[in-house]
Formats: C-alpha cells, sequence, structure tokens
C-alpha cells in the first residue's frame, strides 16, 4: 500500500496530538505513514522525506511541531505537495507553534489549523484527497452526517432536563 498522506511530527512526543489524526486517516480508508523528522536535528533527513515524498505517492503531508515550529514550513520549501501544519501546544500555550507555522513567506503556503488541531488537519486532507476519489468524498459525506447526529442527540438530552427555573 502506498501513503497518501504523510503525517511528520517533530519528536514522538507529539504523537498523542497527532494520533487523532491517524485515526481518523485510517477511519476513512486513506492510506498513511508516521515519521518523526525535525527541521532543527534531523534537517538531511527531513530534505531526503520533502523531496521524495511526491515519487513515493504522498498527495498531502501532515507537519505537526511545538516551540520554534519550521517543520511545515522547512517542507514546504522543498515540496509542491500541500503541507498542512499542526502547531503543537509545548510551551506558551502553543502561540509560538502558531505563530511560527502560520506566518510564511509569500510564496511558500502553509495550509495551518488550529493549536493541537491534528483532527481538522486529517479533514483537510480528505478533503483535498477527495477531489478526485468519489467514494471518499461519501465518506466525508457520512461523516459530516454523524456530526448532525451528535448535536440533534445532545440536543434530546439537555431538552430532557429539568430545573426549577429552566425554561422549555
Amino acid at each position: 500500500m502506498t501513503p497518501s498522506v504523510s503525517i511528520i511530527m517533530g519528536s514522538a512526543s507529539d504523537w498523542p496530538v497527532m494520533e487523532q489524526a491517524a485515526r481518523f486517516l485510517d477511519g476513512m480508508e486513506i492510506p498513511f505513514e508516521v515519521n518523526a523528522l525535525s527541521a532543527h536535528r534531523t534537517p538531511e533527513e527531513v530534505e531526503r522525506f520533502a523531496k521524495g515524498a511526491r515519487a513515493r505517492g504522498v498527495r498531502v503531508v501532515i507537519a505537526a511541531a511545538g516551540m520554534a515550529a519550521h517543520l511545515s514550513g522547512v517542507i514546504a520549501s522543498m515540496t509542491t505537495l500541500p503541507v498542512i501544519g499542526v502547531p503543537v501546544n509545548a510551551s506558551l500555550n502553543g502561540l509560538d507553534a502558531l505563530l511560527a507555522t502560520v506566518q510564511m513567506p509569500p510564496g511558500i503556503p502553509v495550509a495551518t489549523v488550529g493549536i493541537n488541531g491534528a483532527l481538522n488537519a486529517a479533514i483537510l486532507s480528505a478533503q483535498i484527497l477527495s477531489l478526485g476519489d468519489g467514494a471518499l468524498q461519501q465518506r466525508l459525506l457520512d461523516h459530516r452526517e454523524s456530526l448532525k447526529k451528535k448535536v440533534t442527540e445532545a440536543n434530546k438530552t439537555l431538552a430532557g432536563m429539568t430545573f426549577k427555573y429552566k425554561v422549555d
């Protein structure tokens, strides 16, 4: 199986956040790979990965890093594949990682989700891939319907709660 999405983390400590992306991609039946690469500690490996990803079949990269979160930008500078950055809350409530990820120079875009937003990164990658895959598009539509059902069920539960001063 060839990975369509590559989940890259600055370190293994980012896995608790990125596991959400892996679970979503797995549920959507999207082949993916997971690796730890550091823009600062393993720059040669990052370059090898970025320059070879397309040839290996990767179509979208999700790159997560905290603190000086340069990983997604470095990868984006070496490939024309879509790169989705996930700022990880490792320090300063994740604001340092968010700013490092979102402040890219013109010409080298990185789509950026919210702090610890691995699930949204996976959903965005699935939406990108679904442009050429009707079956995946249907799985995404089904996922959206399940989100609606959760809200409907929550409202039923809330409506059933009784309080002395709750107005129905």
